[in-house]
């Protein structure tokens, strides 16, 4: 959500990281319309109670007159309290009115406001999703016609060794649903503790979240808007399956004011993760590139905004480090303003290499998304005596599935084995090969 002091200082702003981002720029016109509404609403509303409250203290002195004074003096003053509280019935009806009224304008400019995505980076790239500009390139894929080999995909690969079951998958749960069974569960648990203990050393708080939430928390984190159809809601207790630990460790703190001296505070959340990927039919159906569960680390911060950028850039380099860890080339992008997603200001993608498609893709990304999150949330933070939204990060370190393809795609053998990076071993019972 966009602070209200920008919408009325300097809603250029506004319009431009909208035209930025190819998104709506006359919602701004309307927002600024509404804004005004719910203001001068409110006012009348302020304005009929403060007339209520001096009423009010009329009425108390001339009851009090009323019932000492004597005979003659009564109808006089009877007929004064007569009128006042024709006035007060009258002004009360009015001030009802008003309240609704108030109420309504806030309630619309609020949902409005909502529909603004948070206010890019000026220096995030402008453009659609192929106009990322790519930043650095860590490791060389690998020659495999210089081996003497053609490289089999994750799926050949999986199935030879037992590690990965999508018929199976496919005829318990339906297309893009998969098993992962021996080797291949073994790799996720492995995985998974090589993630925490990386987190844990970089002081991030380990936990486990909750899988269900409610809807507040869904659009307080910003996925209600434009990625609505890609959530799963059960309606009968209207609840959302997470696409992601962002959203219940974004929630993790609504409604609460944190000490400044106390941030940033830093989590590290598992969870297992749910996408409809509406929209993508066609896209990477063979094998587990893009499947409706899936297991996730996500890496999630609450900190002072002027400490936001050194954050994300935190982020950034413990991503970096799992992926060297695992010995895997990658590039890292800075995604471009119509790719970044309403909640962010700004965003990096890291992208592993995958040798059948000869391309990279997205294993990793972090974004900051300035206090977007916080306002639409209720995060505050208290310093200097004074309370201020916060800003939240978020950033993947691990999401299962595609470090999984890239880790038997780029550590296969010509004998169809497939060789461990030297960090994960430990976690595989000293094993250095699949």
């Amino acid at each position: 959500m966009i602070d209200s002091a920008i919408l009325r200082s300097d809603p250029d702003r506004i319009r431009e990281s909208q035209r930025r981002r190819g998104e709506d720029v006359s919602i701004v016109d309307r927002l600024i319309e509404a804004d005004k509404h719910s203001r001068e609403a409110r006012q009348r509303f302020d304005e009929l109670r403060n007339e209520q409250k001096v009423l009010s203290k009329q009425i108390g002195p001339l009851q009090g007159q009323l019932k000492k004074a004597d005979d003659d003096a009564k109808p006089g003053l009877q007929s004064d309290l007569d009128e006042l509280m024709a006035r007060a019935q009258d002004l009360a009806d009015r001030v009802k009115a008003a309240e609704i009224d108030a109420d309504e304008a806030a309630a619309a400019a609020d949902a409005l406001g909502r529909e603004v995505a948070n206010l890019v980076d000026p220096t995030s790239p402008v453009g659609g999703e192929e106009d990322f500009v790519v930043l650095e390139h860590v490791g060389t894929p690998r020659e495999f016609s210089t081996e003497g080999f053609e490289p089999k995909d994750h799926l050949e690969l999986g199935e030879a060794l037992g590690a990965i079951d999508v018929e199976r998958g496919a005829k318990v749960s339906g297309s893009r649903f998969f098993y992962l069974t021996g080797p291949g569960a073994e790799l996720e648990f492995a995985l998974l503790g090589l993630a925490m203990e990386h987190a844990r050393r970089n002081g991030l708080i380990p936990v486990i979240t909750p899988a269900l939430v409610l809807p507040s928390a869904m659009d307080g984190t910003g996925f209600l808007g434009q990625a609505a159809d890609h959530v799963y809601r059960i309606e009968s207790d209207d609840l959302y399956l997470v696409g992601t630990s962002e959203v219940p460790l974004a929630a993790l703190h609504s409604d609460e004011i944190l000490e400044a001296d106390d941030l940033p505070r830093r989590y590290a959340g598992w969870s297992s993760c749910f996408r409809r990927e509406a929209g993508s039919h066609g896209k990477d159906t063979r094998g587990i590139i893009r499947v409706h569960q899936f297991d996730k680390v996500e890496m999630f911060v609450f900190c002072d905004p002027a400490d936001a950028e050194a954050e994300h850039a935190n982020l950034l380099a413990w991503e970096k480090q799992f992926l060297d860890a695992l010995e895997l080339p990658y590039r890292v992008i800075d995604v471009a303003t119509g790719d970044l997603g309403a909640s962010a200001a700004k965003k990096f993608d890291i992208e592993a290499w995958i040798p059948t498609q000869g391309a990279y893709r997205e294993v990793t990304s972090t974004s900051n998304t300035t206090e977007y999150q916080a306002r639409r949330l209720k995060i505050r933070m208290r310093k200097d005596g004074h309370t201020a939204p916060l800003a939240t990060l978020n950033g993947t370190l691990c999401a299962m599935p595609r470090i999984i393809v890239a880790l038997l795609e780029n550590h296969q053998q010509a004998d169809g084995s497939v060789s461990i990076p030297t960090a994960l071993q430990p976690y595989l019972g000293g094993r250095s090969v699949l």
